[in-house]
């Protein structure tokens, strides 16, 4: 039998992957991490990369902050686990006052914790159905929920993440998400919500909206603010729960803590998650708290949820956001990404967009009549890796280089890693 300690190489332990793990489980990189530091991470071999995806959006506050770091060491020291449904701790309430007070408006809210972005996303839908008493979900094409059943039944792509795994749960649809860059209007997007209420079911019979302010996997596109309005406008109308999922832009990531502060429109309920406990796994739902109280006792939960390691994590997380002003520094560094990508737009004709608000930006890549080029983006992604950049792409979109280095990354660093880019682009 090989052990892990005879083994040194990424190429030998990729192999052992191969035969030891199912080919369903991607991986983005063929390299193993031995150890990591803010915004940079170093392999088995020793090679240095920078870091430009922060585990999908996990690491806002970077790899191993000293202060989470701290935190997770304190709460060792007391307990690692006790079920907060069996015994309750402090902290998890604590921490469900910060986000009650935090999240966008002044209502009363209430916060329930799970493990993980498809629990949340899963539990909300669960909260909006008892809310409600009816059945219905609407979600936007391009979306990306989870890969639980009702995650992938609201997630707007079947290849990959619903191919060979159906039927899915009923009674979900979808309307064209607003891409202006790929000719859906706004106008378009409600008169296909229009459409779907009186050719599929009632609007009296949906129990909730969902949709991400800006799309996560989808592409990084970022919902006009009418569209934002016209949503809640059609969910008072008809009594609908409108789901804010902000579990990849929340944070800070978008130069907001919330992406829904960009907005001048409420969400009844958020789904949070990834950077929420800057590396353990933590999940929510924060929202007005009549409709957080629709379950009855013992409806919602699980055994890790609000595990106090992660809970003691996310408090400090929250304490470096704020401290280290995060959300500020993420618009500044997402001005200065999109100025040195738009820069790149002169040489490189392949870049046909640059978006996003705060540090949650994108770069798409385009043929010269417009359809996507995913094997320049390949291309490029495996230039950069080479170089010691890890890139990542967008799960919907594969023509599509999304940014999520961490927003505690030095300068210096940013901008060796976007010269690394910059020769990538143009080898």
């Amino acid at each position: 039998m090989t052990t892990a300690l005879e083994t040194s190489t990424n190429q030998q332990i990729d192999a052992r992957r191969v035969a030891a793990t199912p080919r369903g489980v991607g991986i983005g990189f063929q390299i193993y991490a031995e150890r990591a530091e803010n915004a940079q991470i170093w392999d088995v071999e020793g090679r240095r990369y920078i870091d430009f995806g922060s585990g999908i959006a996990v690491l806002n506050t970077g790899h191993r902050h000293p202060r989470v770091m701290q935190a997770v060491k304190e709460q060792i020291e007391h307990f690692t686990h006790t079920a907060y449904q069996v015994v309750p701790y402090e902290s998890s309430v604590a921490l469900a006052e910060r986000l009650n007070a935090l999240t966008p408006g002044q209502h009363a809210k209430k916060t329930a914790f799970f493990t993980t972005g498809a629990e949340a996303v899963e539990n909300a839908i669960k909260i909006a159905r008892a809310h409600t008493r009816r059945p219905g979900v609407i979600a936007l094409t391009g979306a990306f929920h989870g890969r639980t059943f009702m995650g992938m039944a609201l997630t707007g792509k079947v290849v990959p993440y619903k191919t060979g795994f159906g039927p899915f749960p009923g009674s979900i649809y979808h309307v064209p998400a607003p891409v202006a860059l790929h000719g859906t209007t706004v106008k378009q997007s409600l008169a296909a919500l229009t459409q779907l209420f009186k050719a599929d079911i009632d609007p009296e019979q949906v129990a909730a909206i969902i949709v991400e302010p800006v799309q996560g996997e989808g592409g990084f596109y970022v919902q006009p603010p009418e569209f934002m309005r016209a949503l809640r406008e059609v969910c008072d109308r008809h009594g609908i729960v409108l789901i804010a999922d902000e579990i990849q832009t929340g944070f800070g990531r978008t130069g907001k803590l919330f992406a829904m502060e960009h907005y001048d429109v409420l969400p009844d309920l958020m789904t949070v998650a990834k950077s929420l406990a800057g590396g353990l796994p933590l999940s929510g739902v924060v929202g007005r708290a009549e409709i957080m109280d629709a379950p009855a006792p013992g409806g919602l939960g699980g055994t890790y949820a609000g595990n106090a390691l992660a809970i003691a994590a996310a408090h400090a997380v929250l304490d470096v956001i704020a401290d280290e002003k995060l959300s500020a520094r993420a618009e500044r560094l997402g001005q200065h990404l999109k100025s040195r990508l738009n820069a790149l737009r002169k040489t490189v004709p392949q870049i046909s967009d640059v978006r996003g608000l705060g540090a949650m930006v994108a770069m798409e890549f385009a043929q010269p009549d417009g359809t996507p080029d995913p094997a320049f983006t390949k291309q490029v992604q495996e230039r950069a890796r080479d170089a010691g950049l890890l890139l990542l792409t967008c799960g919907v979109h594969a023509n599509v280089v999304r940014f999520l280095f961490p927003l505690t990354i030095e300068d210096a660093l940013l901008d060796e890693g976007l010269d690394i880019l910059a020769a990538a682009l143009q080898a």
